[in-house]
């Protein structure tokens, strides 16, 4: 039995077929079922409209309470967490466990510990320039 030239093309044809026909098939029952999903989502607020223009004098105060109850419930996690977090951070810096970031305090510290020690040598040496210029004019009592 002799094979044909053009079998290999015929075997990758077909396949190339089952391919497109199974993507069409998939593609349009997905854009089938979007289309009753839309049409489903707009006959549900057609029909939830008058209740909610009914009710609305309810129902938007009751939905700002609720976001704010809400907001104020995470914030406060939020900075519950936040500060667990910086006094676990201040035990392991006082008990000399070095956490991240000690290194830059440690530097900002120095930078204005150096800073007043400057600030304070120059006030005494202003200081006693004040009282040599006191002690070193006369009195003039008229």
């Amino acid at each position: 039995m002799a094979t044909r030239p053009d079998q290999p093309q015929t075997q990758h044809s077909t396949s190339q077929v089952i391919k497109t026909t199974t993507a069409v098939t998939v593609g349009g029952s997905l854009m089938v079922l979007s289309g009753l999903t839309l049409a489903g989502a707009v006959i549900g607020l057609v029909l939830a409209t008058p209740l909610l223009v009914i009710f609305s004098p309810v129902l938007v105060p009751a939905a700002v309470t609720f976001f704010l109850i809400l907001a104020g419930f995470f914030i406060s996690g939020g900075l519950g967490v936040t500060a667990t977090f910086i006094f676990y951070w201040m035990f392991r810096y006082a008990t000399g466990k070095h956490p991240i970031g000690a290194d830059q305090l440690d530097r900002a510290r120095e930078k204005i510990a150096h800073a007043a020690k400057e600030m304070r040598d120059k006030a005494e040496h202003f200081g006693q320039q004040a009282q040599q210029q006191i002690k070193g004019s006369p009195d003039q009592d008229t």
